[in-house]
């Protein structure tokens, strides 16, 4: 059989997921290579990056707005939260991102533009606490969900059959809710294994990335049954072994703006070749 013939036996889904594939690594390519020479001048700790942080430091300029947020409890987060998510419910084009200290320190500047982009994440969130707050949003005209929640369940021992089943209720919650927006499934990050440096190592140590692996491939499922967007962006961040690359992360776990660049520009490919007119 020829490889002509053979590429006819393919299903049309698998060689445009190739394809996207294809495009998102060199978008990604250029994207590093473009930006080299900031990353190379900033390697400091983002704010909450580690854990044991307690102030922004010579990183405020970095993520400015954020201020005396680092000292909130859980509660008081929430309450800001919603009153940021008041504030905005009518705001042009709003996208929302949902998770924990991954996407909250997802650079400002750094995030696609022509949209009004709203921070709804809290560090350590978990996805059960997600779904409990997520009723703060209901009154908003959202136009794109960019959603990313489960490592801290995971770390906490939480299995993964508990996990898919609590971000299948929250994105069935959001549809429910806003029926017109894109709701996105993001992919769980890799760990850095024995390379983290994270405070919670030996936690980290005793959750297998393949067990993160086993979760996006669960999700990408409920993505699909949802009928909702489904981002994966666990091969750009992981090195042959299935860890967390040494280059895109702070401490094993969080991630650095190096990072944060690629996972604007599969952001921002997504938009481009999806939502965009």
């Amino acid at each position: 059989m020829t490889v002509l013939e053979r590429l006819r036996k393919v299903p049309n889904w698998m060689l445009l997921s190739l394809a996207m594939n294809g495009l998102l690594f060199v978008a990604v390519v250029f994207s590093l290579r473009d930006n080299s020479s900031s990353s190379e001048q900033s390697n400091s700790v983002l704010p909450q990056a580690n854990a044991s942080v307690s102030s922004a430091g010579s990183a405020v300029g970095f993520v400015p707005e954020l201020g005396d947020r680092h000292y909130l409890d859980y509660q008081q987060w929430v309450t800001l939260l919603q009153e940021e998510a008041r504030a905005t419910r009518n705001a042009p084009r709003l996208t929302v991102l949902l998770g924990d200290s991954i996407s909250l320190w997802f650079p400002n500047n750094l995030l696609p533009g022509r949209r009004t982009w709203i921070n709804q994440a809290i560090s350590g969130e978990q996805s059960n606490m997600l779904l409990r707050r997520l009723d703060s949003l209901d009154d908003s005209n959202i136009e794109s969900i960019f959603l990313m929640i489960g490592i801290n369940d995971l770390i906490a021992g939480k299995p993964e059959s508990q996990v898919t089943q609590n971000i299948q209720e929250t994105v069935r919650y959001l549809k429910k809710r806003h029926p017109n927006a894109d709701i996105v499934v993001q992919s769980i990050l890799p760990h850095g294994a024995e390379n983290a440096t994270w405070e919670g190592r030996d936690r980290l140590l005793q959750l297998p990335n393949n067990r993160i692996q086993a979760v996006n491939v669960a999700l990408e499922k409920v993505a699909a049954e949802q009928n909702v967007h489904y981002l994966d962006l666990y091969p750009l961040f992981a090195n042959g072994e299935g860890a967390l690359r040494p280059d895109l992360t702070t401490d094993g776990v969080h991630l650095n703006e190096r990072g944060y660049l690629v996972w604007r520009t599969a952001i921002a490919l997504l938009l481009a070749s999806e939502f965009e007119e």
